[in-house]
């Protein structure tokens, strides 16, 4: 095999950032001028996040082929040029089924289906798919080393670093070095009983990155890789800092990349990463700052949101301004019955979402920006509660509602398209994935992106129903894009309104700290705006 393949496994914990980590040395590699793809194995059974609650998993990342992946994938997206799809993740939960699926077309000639080698072949073969045509390919494994879920997907990467001779494979591991008060110290131990564990599945690490939130002192380092049979130089510190986004620029000052190159014998061209200088200096130094308010239900999990979040900060960034987001719980502002929640509240943005509960919130929250003239953006969920505001205060129609909440609505406002009223499956149904849109001439969203045609990615299966557009567009309201094949309504605006844009479509998933989203860019600089004018 051509491609070179780096296995990125964690210990210790979780949440000590795989996905960073393999998305920034994505970035690194990509600098080198090598092609690079990443690809997120995923332990649970469920096939894919899709029918997952953003409590339990956090954001559902779409990628362009409409699949419902893991949001890691958005960290791929944001540092590298790769554009994923359903070959950049995979649960056991798909290994199963496709092996289940062999077994029951007779594909197995009556063997006994096996965890080995029949399950760890059907993982193997979708890696070497994904790596296919890439220099490189990053592999990152879910979860944590010792895990009963991940061990086949462990025992599959064991096999190919045995299979593959020569340079072929490096396995990168990802650990915790915690600081005790109690002694004053870094302690070492988590980090050899993480490599024990590994060891004893038969994976002997070539880089250890070691999560601390301080330097490591030489000491340190000898005596991780006395105990780890890892070279002193490839003893890599993963130190906490301030912005993501300078997580490239340590792990080169590291002399990871280099490493890297060194174990896999690549020949490069020097890593560049003048452009993450850039953006590192521009969120440390901002000339002012704005504050947006996100309305939504998930808000005790910022990871729901991750994409947005990182959307505003690249539009901040670019601005050169310091993006302070309050996270509003849209149920707490109905049960208050006050505008103090939005009253620091420079713009207010209302995300997609699934469900009754905190729709009165989110409508009540409109109300408020639109007569109050506050920049609004709404995306998905956020675009038909705007409709249903709309119709509700301005129309008259005060049961104007989504049938998604009242299935017998009396003005259906936002419905079920005909063939989802027929779907019982609930997992990969939607409208997931790109769509075009071909946008208004003349209006403020065609302005915004400077074209009439786009294309965006769905992930929603309700919709504006057209029967109610003539009335809205008499009222005030522009049908500013739609859906050509589908005639479906994709955004909004309001003319009387500074800047006032709802879209169905998740514009977060296409934003990235060097290509900041435009409608991002518009919403912030109108804010900002706001701001200076409120003064």
């Amino acid at each position: 095999m051509k491609t070179k393949l780096i296995f990125i496994t964690g210990g210790v914990v979780s949440s000590l950032g795989k996905g960073i980590a393999a998305a920034s040395i994505g970035a690194i590699l990509e600098s080198r001028g090598l092609k690079a793809t990443i690809v997120k194995l995923d332990p649970y059974i469920n096939v894919d996040p899709g029918t997952m609650s953003p409590f339990q998993h956090g954001e559902v990342f779409v990628t362009e082929d409409g699949y419902e992946a893991d949001l890691d994938l958005g960290h791929y997206e944001r540092y590298t040029n790769i554009i994923t799809s359903r070959k950049n993740n995979f649960t056991t939960g798909q290994i199963y089924h496709s092996v289940i699926m062999k077994e029951r077309r007779g594909e197995y000639l009556g063997k006994t289906v096996q965890v080995i080698p029949h399950i760890t072949d059907q993982i193997k073969e979708n890696i070497y798919q994904a790596a296919e045509g890439n220099d490189v390919a990053l592999i990152e494994i879910g979860g944590t080393v010792g895990d009963i879920e991940s061990l086949p997907f462990l025992e599959a990467i064991r096999q190919i670093g045995h299979e593959l001779k020569g340079n072929q494979t490096l396995f990168i591991h990802l650990t915790l070095v915690p600081w005790i008060p109690a002694a004053e110290e870094l302690k070492t131990k988590p980090t050899q009983h993480s490599v024990t564990k590994l060891r004893e599945i038969g994976i002997q690490p070539d880089i250890l990155l070691c999560r601390t939130d301080r330097d490591l002192t030489d000491d340190i380092r000898k005596k991780i890789a006395l105990f780890t049979n890892v070279t002193y130089d490839a003893v890599i510190q993963a130190i906490d800092v301030d912005c993501v986004y300078e997580v490239p620029l340590r792990f080169h000052d590291e002399g990871l990349d280099g490493k890297i190159v060194e174990l896999l014998q690549l020949w490069t061209k020097r890593s560049n990463l003048q452009v993450w200088a850039d953006i590192v200096h521009s969120y440390k130094n901002p000339k002012d700052s704005v504050n947006i308010g996100v309305v939504g239900k998930y808000v005790e999990l910022r990871d729901s949101y991750k994409s947005l979040h990182e959307a505003l900060t690249h539009a901040g960034t670019a601005l050169n301004l310091k993006v302070n987001i309050e996270y509003i719980d849209s149920e707490a502002v109905m049960a208050n019955n006050d505008e103090k929640a939005w009253e620091n509240c420079d713009g207010i943005l209302i995300p997609g979402g699934f469900g009754e509960r905190g729709v009165a919130g989110k409508i009540e929250t409109i109300r408020f920006a639109r007569e109050n003239k506050i920049p609004y953006f709404g995306i998905c969920l956020g675009l038909q509660v705007a409709i249903i505001e709309y119709a509700r205060n301005v129309l008259g129609l005060k049961e104007a509602n989504t049938t998604e909440i009242d299935k017998f609505a009396k003005d259906n406002i936002i419905d079920l398209m005909a063939e989802q009223k027929n779907i019982t499956d609930m997992g990969a149904s939607m409208r997931l994935g790109a769509y075009p849109a071909k946008l208004l001439p003349g209006s403020k969203i065609a302005e915004i992106y400077g074209s009439t045609e786009i294309s965006e990615r769905h992930r929603h299966r309700y919709e504006v129903n057209n029967k109610y557009v003539p009335l809205l567009e008499e009222k005030g309201m522009v049908i500013s894009g739609k859906n050509p094949e589908h005639d479906l309504v994709e955004t909004i605006e309001i003319k009387d309104h500074p800047w006032f844009i709802g879209v169905q479509y998740h514009p977060e998933f296409k934003s990235k700290p060097t290509k900041p989203h435009p409608l991002f860019y518009g919403f912030v600089d109108a804010s900002y705006k706001f701001k200076l004018k409120k003064k």
